[in-house]
This record gives structure tokens, C-alpha cells and sequence, in this order.
């Protein structure tokens, strides 16, 4: 589905990504982890066009998307979760997840599969979204990227702030996401819960992969050597 290759990412002249190989199937799930400044925010930026790359660098669907604007790569079909879920504190939590229609992309998501999968927002619907629990933002945010449709989901720090038992309850529905083909792309700073909940995970260091593979073929000790450098 998307096929990174030697990607490289600058903030004006400072290098934040070095030569990253990164691939995703249909229907997978991958998370990234890694330290504070390692690049995984940033990686995610180039892929939704945020951060301007190379044009050849990044193909998703057998199309080169490097430097596509972010509205365009929407409409493709990828959608991100913003680190703090970003939802729009002028709305209610439905008019939010309408908001997420707007690529008017085909697809079986729409509100009533989004309660569905979250019920916990069916009576809070009408709400301000901000005047929710965290999880239940969270929640929103999720279900406003659903509603474009997308072949790839992408959650930066999804359980960021998150209660446990909160984060429990939305990593269990990513196999209802990933069921019927969408991708989930997720950024993760529980590594426990990234090495459980996904089929493959890659570790990042210094703007480069330190490593990568199955998750549940990964060793504790493999991951937090890949961590931590040593």
C-alpha cells in the first residue's frame, strides 16, 4: 500500500531524517517508536504532506505522493490523528466527525458505524466536543478521520495522556478498523501495548530506523537495545 524509500526530511537546514525504508501492506497494523526527537512526528509529516520530500520518495497506492499537499493526500485516502486530537472546540463532537466528510471519499464509514465502534459518543453527540474525557476526544478524533473514508489511518501518540483502561478500550477497536483493509499507522509510546496490539513495529533513533520487524518476533531486549542505542 505505501512504500517509503531512502527518505530524507529538513526543517530549513536542519536534517531530521536519515535514508528511512518503511512499507505497509493493506490491512496492517505498524507502530513506531522511539525516544523524544527521534523522528517519528516528523516521518508521519512526510507522508501527509506537511513537510516537503522528495517526490520519488514516497508512493502510496503505486502513485509517488512526496510533496503532494496535505488536501490532496486526503483525498487519496489518508488520514491522520493529530498528536492532541486537534478537534474544533466550536463544535459539537458530530459536527466534528462530519468535518472528516469533506473528502467526500466513498466508503462504508459514515456516523453510524462511528458509533458503532465508539458508543460511548452516541449520547454525547450533540456535546462540545472539549467538554469530553480525554479517551472520549480521542475517540472523536479517531472517528472524524474514519468518516474520509481512508485506505491509510495514521494516530500520532494515540494513547498519549490516556488512562490505561482508556487506551485498552481504543486499542480495542483497531481490529474493527484494520478488518475490512484499512491501514493503521501508529505512533506509540507504550511499548508494551505497541508490541501486543500491531503486526509489525519499527523503532526510530536520530532521524534514522533502528529497527525493524515482526512485533511479536522482537524481543524486549532487541527493542529497548534498538531505544536506547545501545
Amino acid at each position: 500500500m505505501i512504500t517509503v524509500q531512502n527518505l530524507e526530511a529538513f526543517y530549513g537546514d536542519f536534517q531530521a531524517l536519515f535514508g528511512i525504508d518503511f512499507s505497509m501492506r493493506e490491512g496492517e497494523s505498524v507502530a513506531i517508536i522511539g525516544a523524544n526527537g527521534a523522528g517519528k512526528s516528523t516521518f508521519l509529516k512526510s507522508i501527509c504532506g506537511q513537510i516537503k520530500v522528495g517526490p520519488q520518495a514516497i508512493s502510496f497506492a503505486g502513485r509517488p505522493i512526496g510533496g503532494v499537499h496535505p488536501s490532496d493526500i486526503v483525498a487519496m485516502g489518508i488520514a491522520m490523528v493529530p498528536e492532541g486530537r486537534r478537534l474544533f472546540p466550536s463544535l459539537s463532537v458530530e459536527e466534528n466527525l462530519l468535518v472528516g466528510r469533506m473528502s467526500k471519499r466513498s466508503g462504508a464509514w459514515n456516523l453510524q458505524r462511528v458509533y458503532e465502534l465508539f458508543p460511548a459518543l452516541v449520547e454525547k453527540r450533540k456535546n462540545p466536543a472539549l467538554t469530553l474525557s480525554g479517551g472520549q476526544q480521542q475517540m472523536v478524533a479517531i472517528g472524524r478521520a474514519l468518516m474520509s473514508n481512508p485506505k491509510l489511518l495514521i494516530c500520532d501518540e494515540i494513547s498519549l495522556g490516556l488512562a490505561p483502561v482508556v487506551v485498552k478500550d481504543i486499542y480495542a477497536a483497531l481490529p474493527k478498523i484494520t478488518g475490512d483493509g484499512t491501514a493503521a499507522l501508529i505512533v506509540e509510546q507504550d511499548i508494551d501495548m505497541a508490541k501486543r496490539m500491531t503486526d509489525r513495529l519499527y523503532c526510530f533513533m536520530h532521524g534514522k530506523v533502528a529497527l525493524a520487524g515482526k512485533s511479536a518476533e522482537l524481543s524486549k531486549k532487541q527493542i529497548s537495545d534498538a531505544y536506547f542505542g545501545i
